[in-house]
């Protein structure tokens, strides 16, 4: 396993739900110290700073830190845990799936369940099982059991899904993709212009609490105001069946994804059309895409201080928001090589005319 893979396979075995992203930030941190210095904001979120010439321009590029999960709520006179989803989920990918609760004492391993179906009326197996009707078996007999184990309200849920190549080792299964992916292309880059002199100041890592409202990425951008703003978040794959191209446009192995439009921003033409141009001169592909619904920590970025030219750039990923997504290795080296490309060019000159508009 090679250096990027092995950062990939920590980053996405680690547990980091929102509010609880400690195990990621500490890869994170050892990741990002040998190539800057250090800078964190208030909430956990972190970054590499490399810096250039004195008043250089900012740029920031950053993924998230948190995957969506749970939350123990409470646990039952039987034993079993109640829980709050954390970030967006469909009840149909939950049940029946395997869980680590981290408690003070340790993980401990439980899988979602719910009545079954052979309890169940005709007419109740046709509909989902809603959330408010799930549980966790940890395997415990009772509260004062389970509480005895460790576990106690608010204790982060994280997925089981161990980082696996599939049998195309191109073909990357995980939890987390959404967005550890943002966290090691963050890292990547920076290492990529680490031997260079660069035109500019480069801020590179993740946000925290991503998921749940983009909230790290108001606190970071506050913290560093870049004058250009990339969010690294992961595409949704249209090449499953059931996708229309109106839905979904990426196809893993196809190149990055530039996302021309979503519900939280639409993104500066000029920093688009740069990184357009930058690709097709570096024979880099690319595809395209625009979300309706969601949005990434760009939609933060772009208004702080007196706004940012920003864009969200990605690749395309199977599954998310499931216990384990897919993406594709030449997608992400792609997007080290072009993110790379376009930050050499960010010098003081191109960024005033960019934030011109």
């Amino acid at each position: 396993m090679d250096e990027r893979l092995a950062l990939m396979k920590a980053l996405t075995d680690a547990s980091g739900v929102p509010g609880s992203e400690g195990p990621v930030r500490q890869i994170m941190h050892e990741a990002l110290a040998p190539l800057g210095t250090i800078v964190r904001d208030n909430l956990g979120s972190i970054l590499g700073r490399k810096d250039g010439p004195a008043d250089a321009p900012k740029v920031l590029l950053a993924g998230h830190l948190d995957e969506v999960g749970f939350m123990v709520t409470r646990i039952t006179d039987e034993g079993y845990i109640k829980f709050q989803t954390l970030g967006g989920w469909w009840e149909m990918v939950m049940l029946a799936q395997r869980v680590q609760i981290d408690t003070s004492s340790g993980p401990i391993v439980g899988v979602v369940g719910s009545k079954p179906p052979h309890l169940l009326s005709p007419e109740s197996r046709k509909k989902m099982v809603e959330k408010k009707d799930m549980f966790i078996d940890i395997g415990a007999a009772s509260a004062a059991e389970a509480t005895e184990w460790g576990v106690k309200p608010g204790d982060p849920i994280v997925p089981m899904c161990p980082f696996t190549p599939l049998k195309n080792e191109k073909l990357l299964l995980a939890k987390a993709w959404d967005n550890r992916f943002g966290c090691a292309l963050a890292v990547e880059v920076l290492r990529e212009l680490k031997d260079e002199a660069t035109p500019n100041t480069v801020f590179a890592g993740a946000t925290v609490q991503e998921e749940v409202g983009l909230r790290g990425a108001t606190t970071l951008a506050n913290l560093v105001l870049p004058d250009i703003a990339f969010a690294l978040d992961v595409g949704i794959a249209g090449d499953t069946p059931g996708i229309t191209k109106d839905e979904a446009q990426g196809k893993l192995g196809a190149g990055p994804v530039i996302l021309i439009f979503d519900a939280s921003m639409i993104p500066n033409t000029k920093l688009r059309d740069l990184v357009i141009q930058t690709a097709a001169e570096n024979d880099i592909p690319v595809q395209f895409d625009a979300v309706p619904a969601g949005g990434t920590d760009a939609g933060r970025f772009h208004i702080a201080g007196h706004g940012v030219p920003s864009l969200a750039i990605g690749i395309p990923a199977r599954y998310i928001h499931t216990h384990a997504s897919i993406i594709h290795r030449d997608d992400f080296d792609n997007a080290v090589k072009l993110l790379a490309a376009v930050i050499r060019k960010l010098d003081t000159a191109l960024v005033a005319d960019i934030q011109q508009g």
